[in-house]
């Protein structure tokens, strides 16, 4: 089946703590259906030092989403459901609120 959510898409959050919040899709995790959005479900991590980073400490980074709980953000700054279209002899994906086709 062809990805909804591809990397680089725009997203936003439908539940859970970050609900709301825009971001960037940075990496798609196809066999586990999640998603990691650029500054989005921030969780720390206490690494300890190490030759490639001898400080060590707390860091934050991103956890993944399950792809349910994101929506691609159509041109208005909606979230929206995507479809797919064959447009010539390229099947494309389209937004389901404007109609327009996703880029990607």
């Amino acid at each position: 089946m062809a990805a909804k959510i591809k990397k680089g898409d725009r997203v936003v959050v439908l539940a859970g703590k970050d609900k709301g919040k825009q971001g960037a899709v940075t990496q798609v995790l196809v066999k586990a259906n999640r998603v990691l959005v650029q500054g989005v479900n921030l969780v720390q991590r206490h690494t300890k030092a190490t030759q490639a980073d001898p400080q060590g400490g707390i860091k934050s980074k991103e956890a993944a989403l399950h792809v349910s709980n994101v929506a691609i953000v159509d041109s208005k700054g909606k979230p929206t459901r995507v479809g797919f279209k064959i447009e010539g002899d390229k099947k494309v994906r389209f937004a389901k609120t404007t109609g327009e086709v996703i880029n990607g």
